[in-house]
């Protein structure tokens, strides 16, 4: 079936019906003077995932959609008032005109639920938020708002499982040579098509930046969207593919969640929240070199250059001994910016890995790595525990 004959699927059809209406209340509201641009701002995403989509899989959407974003950013950057209402009228126009042709064609198998459950990767989104909501206490000192806090947890959730929807549809090829642990995974095994994964994860992505931007702050929803950005398109596309040292450039994406969350906290950025940034930044290469040297041969059937396939084992565990010390180091160092509790948590936990990542030195074998990966994530998550619980009980 080609492309201008397939109908999306119900993930874009949702994104379209939100632009559509989006564009509507945009030019409602400059008509009442009514929220205009704070309106305006939040049509934006869903017209872009569409759009971005429509470039992608869905050739016969081009036309509209790109004209939809295209004369809603004009709109926006011209002032002139009968210009902008006339721009504004016919970005509403296309906008209608894509929503319309997302609901035309032939329909095509969207795949099982449960696909798409497993496409937003819940045990890797489990330890973003646990660490983003830890953000927010500490950005909060204390307890914050309950509803301030689901509503930037949800919208982080959103942006990691967009994050990982895409993901699986960048990393497809890959998947399918990396053996059992992911072969099976729903867009390399075939059970979900990769334009319903790429609907689902830009879709997902959108409705993050506007639950963020309307609920929370612009600065929360502008940090979700650029991590989200850099783990899909400058770690996946490229750093995964290109370079040993993948995992420790690319592994800023996944230190963005505590940035996330304290700036939903607070509005704005503070040292505590870079702390945090740094302390995840410093703990990805060890936790992810430990995975790597426990299915290192898959890596290399792969061709992915990651660095036991490249350096070799015994740098590999040189290199985590040496991440290792740096990141345990800092976390006491900034124990007096993020309380005595974390300290003692820090110091304790830090000491664990130490060993660990030593003991993997001396004898680098499966069940040594097995040990510290495991280790790894317990650790991130108790230290993160112990920095959100700090200024509640102190």
């Amino acid at each position: 079936m080609s492309s201008s004959a397939r109908r999306p699927g119900p993930w874009l059809q949702v994104a379209a019906l939100l632009g559509a209406l989006g564009a509507l209340l945009a030019v409602v509201s400059g008509t009442l003077g009514l929220g205009h641009e704070y309106v305006s701002a939040l049509a934006a995403p869903p017209l872009a995932a569409v759009a971005i989509a429509a470039w992608l899989e869905h050739r016969r959407l081009v036309v509209p959609s790109l004209a939809a974003l295209g004369l809603f950013g004009a709109a926006a950057a011209v002032t002139a008032n009968g210009f902008h209402v006339v721009l504004a009228a016919l970005a509403l126009a296309a906008a209608l005109v894509s929503c319309v042709q997302c609901f035309r064609g032939d329909p095509v198998a969207a795949g099982p639920w449960r696909d798409y459950v497993t496409l937003t990767k819940p045990r890797i989104m489990t330890l973003l938020l646990l660490t983003g909501g830890a953000g927010m206490f500490v950005g909060a000192q204390g307890v914050p708002d309950g509803g301030l806090f689901l509503a930037a947890m949800t919208g982080l959730a959103l942006a990691c499982g967009g994050a990982s929807a895409l993901n699986h549809l960048l990393d497809a090829d890959i998947d399918r040579l990396m053996g059992k642990r992911t072969e099976k995974r729903p867009v390399a095994a075939g059970r979900v098509p990769p334009a319903r994964a790429l609907e689902f994860g830009l879709v997902l992505s959108a409705l993050s930046f506007v639950l963020l931007a309307s609920v929370v702050n612009t600065l929360t929803a502008a940090l979700a969207l650029v991590g989200n950005l850099f783990y899909v398109l400058v770690y996946t596309r490229w750093l995964k593919r290109a370079t040993p040292q993948n995992i420790v450039i690319g592994g800023a994406a996944g230190a963005v969640p505590p940035l996330v969350g304290y700036a939903a906290a607070t509005g704005d950025l503070g040292l505590p929240a870079l702390w945090l940034f740094l302390i995840v930044f410093l703990w990805t290469p060890p936790h992810f070199w430990a995975l790597a040297l426990l299915i290192r041969e898959n890596y290399a059937a792969a061709r992915v250059p990651m660095l036991p396939v490249v350096r070799g084992e015994a740098e590999t565990t040189r290199q985590i001994v040496l991440y290792s010390v740096g990141m345990v180091a800092f976390t006491i160092a900034v124990g007096l910016s993020l309380g005595a509790l974390y300290s003692v948590a820090a110091a304790a936990l830090g000491a664990v890995f130490l060993v660990l990542a030593w003991q993997l030195r001396r004898q680098p074998t499966r069940r040594h790595a097995g040990v510290l990966f495991h280790y790894s994530l317990l650790y991130l998550a108790l230290l993160f525990v112990a920095a959100a619980v700090d200024p509640v009980i102190l």
